[in-house]
């Protein structure tokens, strides 16, 4: 858990004392200063997640430190101590930017609370301008198609519950990202979140992972060692690929599921655990249940809420969007400056099957931004069978930077929706409308018949069907 840090601005010392008391009980760091000015003085340095500023303080008015601190932290979440008969000024803070305000004496539940709700507003209003910015400090869903939209919701609406969760998808599909969205979106967002990959390790090795071991439980156990389930406690533990689990250990697990305890290897006493279970798996795990290769009750202990991902291929509206913020965290971690797609280079992108999903897509996107020389990536900088899939580049070897519309320009279909693209650009029009208008025109042509439409314009069939719903012609 991250350390959240509070600066208590006020000059009464006893007072200071007894909230740093009841503060640092609650989970805070605390940090003093005896009045406005050492309070302004010490806020770079504490750098605070929330400021404490008592209203009347004789070297300067609350009011006067607030309007600095808010000139030199805007957002900063200013909580407001006045005596009861100053309520009003209090009130009037607020309107110049204070979060909010609390009576002396001071409630320490109500305190606590305040301070919470505080912090949380300021970690939303901080991840919310990330987001617009494209960025973000937390986990994030990338998509605008409908199965994404319902899945956020569902994460939404799931997080908050102390259920357990199945998380089921293809691999490569982002089951560990909606774990850590789950357990951010869960009131144990402060406690741990425990990875254990179930097909990583041998049984036995599993096992002591999952549950730990007593001193002298085998030969080398010098020393007790906690299980994953321990160091979860306060949090949640998530079970990736929990359908490869030993029968054996598919056991012990339900035994933690069903008493929340656990017992360590070579011990005899049960030790209780307070922790949420999420779980993950690319198999189908109500098949493998009543196939007898999965325990069936065990299934029905982890699916008590259920979500499914669904893979790349069923909402390739997303792929752009995807795409444009993958590539913003690779050329992050590659230290690269961030390569336009071309249109080509994405209708490239759109041709192909995604067998392995996001991770697949942000592996061929890493290696095209490393390859690139030039500032736009072209379709010459992705793999031979995405290439092949999408129609590939002429028999000539390509030069650096030969895209499908130098090839399109070679067809005698007219010059293929690329080079159709590239009079829009050169004023005759916008280039969705040049492309709609190519597109409504082919299909005229072909009567409709879409494989020979795509084939006309030079691009693959799944590309043409994802255009048809972006123009709104799929009832053409």
């Amino acid at each position: 858990m991250a350390e959240r840090t509070v600066l208590v601005i006020d000059d009464e010392p006893g007072h200071r004392l007894m909230l740093g008391a009841v503060l640092t009980d609650k989970g805070w760091r605390v940090e003093e200063a005896g009045g406005g000015r050492e309070g302004l003085a010490r806020l770079l340095s504490v750098n605070p997640d929330v400021v404490l500023l008592d209203m009347r303080m004789p070297d300067m008015d609350g009011s006067a430190v607030l309007a600095e601190i808010m000139a030199q932290r805007p957002g900063l979440p200013v909580i407001m101590l006045t005596a009861f008969g100053s309520v009003g000024a209090a009130v009037e803070a607020m309107k110049h930017g204070a979060h909010d305000y609390l009576t002396k004496p001071v409630d320490n539940d109500e305190l606590a609370a305040v301070l919470e709700r505080a912090y949380d507003f300021a970690r939303l209003v901080r991840e919310n301008a990330l987001l617009r910015e494209g960025r973000s400090e937390g986990p994030v869903l990338v998509g605008q198609s409908p199965s994404m939209d319902r899945l956020r919701e569902v994460i939404a609406q799931v997080g908050p519950a102390e259920a357990t969760v199945l998380i089921q998808g293809e691999s490569g599909t982002g089951k560990e990202l909606v774990a850590e969205m789950l357990h951010q979106a869960s009131h144990r967002s402060r406690g741990p979140l425990v990875r254990v990959n179930c097909a990583a390790l041998p049984g036995d090795l599993l096992e002591s992972e999952l549950f730990g071991y007593v001193k002298g439980a085998f030969t080398g156990a010098v020393s007790n060692k906690p299980g994953r389930f321990q160091l979860a406690d306060g949090g949640t533990i998530f079970l990736d690929e929990v359908g490869e689990l030993p029968q054996a250990l598919q056991a012990k697990l339900l035994r933690a599921l069903q008493e929340r305890v656990i017992e360590p290897l070579g011990g005899v006493k049960p030790v209780p655990v307070d922790v949420r279970i999420l779980a993950a798996t690319n198999r189908d795990l109500k098949a493998e249940a009543q196939a007898g290769r999965f325990r069936e009750d065990l299934y029905y202990r982890l699916a008590v809420l259920e979500l499914t991902i669904p893979p790349l291929r069923e909402r390739p509206d997303d792929i752009p969007l995807l795409a444009a913020h993958l590539l913003r965290k690779l050329g992050e971690k590659n230290r690269k400056q961030v390569r336009e797609p071309s249109p080509a280079f994405l209708d490239a992108l759109l041709s192909w099957n995604w067998p392995g999903n996001v991770r697949e897509l942000e592996n061929v996107l890493e290696r095209a931004l490393i390859l690139a020389r030039a500032d736009t990536l072209t379709p010459d900088l992705l793999p031979p069978q995405i290439v092949r899939a999408w129609g590939g580049l002429g028999e000539a070897a390509p030069d650096q930077g030969r895209t499908r519309k130098d090839v399109g320009a070679d067809r005698p279909s007219g010059g293929g929706l690329a080079s159709l693209r590239e009079l829009g650009a050169r004023g005759s029009g916008s280039l969705d409308d040049v492309e709609r208008e190519a597109i409504e025109r082919a299909l005229a042509v072909h009567g409709g018949h879409r494989e020979k439409t795509a084939e006309a314009l030079g691009i693959s069939r799944r590309t043409l069907q994802y255009k048809l719903k972006k123009y709104g012609l799929l009832r053409r």
